[in-house]
């Protein structure tokens, strides 16, 4: 059977074959074309029932060829037995029937089943001497209840093959039949389709070529532009042209090159019919740098430049009314497309890396602000702009957050304000009022057109530097444990016994001890009796080390520095969350278990992980650090309130002067925005719903006001958060061939999940009882994990591969077919050069003309 690729029936007929490219000798289709020429051919025949057919074909014969009545008569009692289908079985049926079939393996008197097909060449048993049924008329409960039925694409129709072997022949029949329609033919075919080709082949068995001849004819039928050619055809001459021009693309492996045996699994993907036609105006066209195949459409830099989302329509806030009414009929989808189980999984994910970016950049904001934004600012501003923007903006997919580059600004505005006596959240204040300002005015001008001009190296640039700061980040934070939670390089197994920790109070007792003897000198006996009573061992079991440490005491002892190996179970948490998320994420392509589940399991991977470490890390019970979330909603530093008021502890003139640092500010939002903007618009997405650059762009400069006023943080799209969204809602075909892979039908574009992301994120307050159990090493792996999947998505990391190969292992990319390697090479080494310059920009005081550098 064929659907795409060739399946054979195994040696012992219990199995079906993997699906392979079929091999095909170049002898078989010289006969075929011979049987289409002196064969009988039938085009357009109207007829409702396989008998009808087969009486019409065996009627339809030429002059020269035409059988006895009585050989017809055999011959259509032959063709119209019931063909012995090979039924697709489960696991379960497999095992149920194991141990109660009689016949295993190929003993005398068991019948071998023999395989018509589908979309397939049904090969015909002999012609034996057992009674056998007739073809019924209508399907049989067996091909209604075939499991193979889903692997079929929607409206494919079969095609029968019915080639064998019969010894009252002297010559062979040959005939082929296309039907004006598709037909039911009954239970000829393995599942129950329309058909509309029928191909038979019979001849006496001193010519051993008919199955060849069978598997060619099928071959035939299941290549697209022979299909059209069949479908097309008003004489046999047309049909003769269709395998002429098949011929003329066929490549001949010579013998002793290659196993003949050997089968050749289905390629990753398949070249489009329109680029083997010879009219096809795409195989005239030079191929660049750009190509893309299967080296990586992935990795392809195109976004939508040539569409009109980036067109200047020359009038003042032209674009932005363009994104509004593109975007408005699709409002009411944005919410119906979100009703899938994937959504679930998805929103739980990003929620997660949220919360953990929220509390990582909300700490660090908090370290370099003293805590004028701190983690209860960074929840309340993450959940608030994310809302907004998920409910207005041009492109919902993106997920608003604080970035590195801000956190660097935020930072330096600190020390100046500090240096130069200056309140830091109302100059913070107006900064945030003219880089709304400013944001507007290139809403209103259409600049977000500039996007057109950014290329591969530019977005890949970025791209990686944001990745590789999320893989920085998190490597960084598990080796500050190392700190928190020391590592006991000093103990030694063999010296438990000398291992103890008291708590002493002797310079607690002493002074009182003193004044009483003083002051109270025939007491002193049962004073002295207290003091030793109170230092004995029994009375100070109890105490704990902060109880000890709280009455003034201190510890003693060779054991008091002792603490648990929590860097070393941390580490394994982080390193098993991301091996988990990685290899669950790949489950999707394994071979175990039907697709359904294996799709299950990889839409909720990073849940998946991060249940079991968070299992794994309750059972053992260790004290590993746990995710702090605020309880209260209070500001992190009291000194500050809610509302930040423009004018008053700060001169006047600081106003007209936060314009300078806004400039640099509203480069850097425009930069990260816009690029972040055209990554996730890439072609590769398929996205059907269009961008929304300029109303993006709005919501961003809007929320820099309301920000600004309540002394929330800043912030704008976050790169690998949002490649991560994408990814988590990506959809595939639900059927697809045995042996082709699953086809990417583009992203479930929708608000919700980012909605309910930021609605969670709000919520989390009330949920810190719950959030507490989860510990921190789990969601830095989510964070590792989420910055490789990130770069790996990236043309840049394939050619940095390229680099450390020898040109013989070297992958067949696209570009090294037309590209020297060398100019390859090169173009690598400055793009890592300039990365390398961005992050050097970036950990100095130079960080302030980062978004100017990029």
């Amino acid at each position: 059977r064929w659907i795409k690729f060739e399946e054979k029936v195994e040696d012992g007929g219990e199995r079906w074959s993997a699906p392979h490219v079929p091999a095909l000798p170049l002898h078989s289709l010289f006969q075929l074309r011979t049987c289409l020429q002196k064969g009988t051919m039938l085009l357009d025949l109207d007829a409702t029932s396989f008998k009808e057919i087969i009486d019409k074909a065996l009627s339809g014969q030429p002059e020269e060829a035409e059988l006895q009545p009585a050989l017809r008569e055999r011959l259509a009692a032959l063709l119209l037995l019931q063909p012995q289908h090979q039924p697709t079985k489960s696991l379960l049926q497999l095992l149920a029937e194991l141990g109660l079939s009689p016949c295993r393996g190929r003993k005398p008197g068991c019948p071998t089943r023999l395989a018509p097909a589908a979309s397939s060449p049904g090969q015909y048993p002999r012609w034996q001497s057992e009674p056998r049924t007739q073809i019924s008329k209508t399907p049989l409960k067996e091909q209604l209840r075939n499991r193979f039925k889903k692997k079929v694409l929607p409206g494919a129709e079969a095609a029968h093959v019915a080639v064998g072997e019969v010894e009252f022949l002297e010559k062979p029949f040959a005939a082929f039949i296309r039907l004006r329609h598709g037909v039911s033919l009954g239970s000829l075919a393995e599942v129950p389709l329309p058909s509309r080709f029928l191909f038979i082949l019979l001849g006496p068995p001193k010519v051993k070529a008919y199955h060849e001849v069978g598997r060619a004819m099928a071959t035939l039928l299941t290549d697209e532009l022979f299909q059209r050619v069949a479908r097309q055809a008003e004489h046999r001459e047309d049909l003769i042209t269709g395998i002429e021009a098949f011929l003329d693309e066929l490549i001949v492996l010579p013998p002793g090159k290659w196993d003949p045996g050997t089968r050749i699994p289905p390629p990753s993907r398949l070249p489009s019919p329109r680029r083997r036609t010879a009219v096809d105006p795409l195989d005239q066209q030079p191929h660049g740098n750009g190509d893309m195949t299967a080296a990586g459409d992935r990795a392809s830099a195109g976004h939508p430049s040539s569409g009109e989302e980036l067109e200047r329509t020359g009038r003042l806030f032209g674009g932005l009314l363009r994104d509004i009414r593109r975007k408005a009929p699709w409002y009411g989808s944005d919410f119906s497309d979100a009703l899938h189980p994937q959504c679930l999984s998805a929103v739980l994910y990003i929620y997660l890396a949220t919360v953990t970016n929220a509390i990582t950049f909300g700490g660090m904001l908090g370290d370099a602000t003293a805590n004028m934004q701190g983690v209860l600012e960074s929840f309340l501003g993450t959940a608030f702009a994310g809302f907004i923007f998920c409910l207005f903006s041009g492109q919902p997919l993106t997920i608003l957050s604080s970035t590195g580059p801000v956190l660097v600004f935020e930072r330096l505005l600190f020390s100046f304000s500090q240096d130069h006596s200056l309140d830091y959240l109302e100059f913070r204040l107006w900064i945030g009022l003219w880089v709304a300002f400013f944001g507007v005015v290139l809403v209103a001008t259409e600049a977000s057109h500039l996007v057109r001009y950014f290329t591969r190296f530019t977005e890949e640039g970025f791209c990686a530097l944001i990745s590789l700061i999320f893989i920085y980040d998190s490597l960084k934070k598990m080796l500050s444990l190392a700190d928190a939670f020391p590592i006991n390089w000093q103990y030694r197994l063999d010296n438990v016994t000398s291992y103890s920790c008291t708590c002493n109070l002797r310079r607690l007792f002493n002074p009182i001890l003193t004044c009483l003897t003083r002051l109270h000198r025939p007491p002193l006996p049962s004073i002295q009796e207290w003091h030793v009573a109170a230092l004995a061992p029994g009375h100070l079991a109890g105490l704990s080390r902060t109880q000890c440490l709280d009455r003034g005491g201190h510890l003693l002892g060779t054991s008091c520095q002792y603490v648990p190996d929590v860097t070393l179970i941390s580490f394994l948490l982080f390193g098993g969350t991301f091996l988990f998320c990685t290899a669950l994420k790949c489950f999707r392509s394994s071979r175990y278990f039907p697709v359904g589940v294996r799709k299950l399991v990889s839409d909720f991977a990073v849940i998946l992980a991060i249940l079991a470490s968070c299992t794994v890390d309750a059972v053992l019970g260790l004290e590993t650090p746990k995710l702090l979330v605020p309880s209260e909603l209070k500001p992190t530093n009291p000194a500050r309130g809610w509302m930040i008021f423009p004018f008053g502890a700060n001169p006047w003139w600081v106003c007209l002067v936060s314009a300078v640092p806004a400039v640099l500010v509203t480069i850097l939002i425009f930069m990260d925005q816009q690029i972040t903007a055209v990554i996730l618009n890439r072609r590769e997405y398929k996205l059907q719903k269009g961008a929304g650059f300029h109303l993006d762009l709005l919501c961003v400069s809007l929320l820099m006001v309301v920000t600004s006023v309540t002394g929330l943080p800043w912030y704008v799209s976050a790169t690998v958060i949002s490649l991560a969204h994408m990814e988590s809602l990506r959809k595939e075909s639900a059927t697809s061939a045995p042996g082709e892979h699953p086809e990417f039908l583009g992203i479930r574009e929708q608000r919700l999940t980012g909605l309910a992301v930021f609605i969670l994120m709000g919520v989390s307050i009330f949920m810190a009882p719950v959030l507490k159990h989860i510990p921190m090493p789990v969601l830095y792996g989510v964070f590792l994990h989420m910055g490789v999947t990130a770069l790996n998505s990236i043309q840049l990391m394939d050619r940095v591969r390229l680099l450390l190969m020898p040109a013989k292992h070297q992958p067949d990319l696209a570009y090294l077919r037309h590209v020297p390697l060398r100019r390859v090479h090169l173009f690598t080494v400055i793009q890592l050069l300039c990365l390398a310059l961005l992050w050097v920009l970036k950990s100095t005081m130079a960080a302030i003309i980062f978004p100017v550098m990029v």
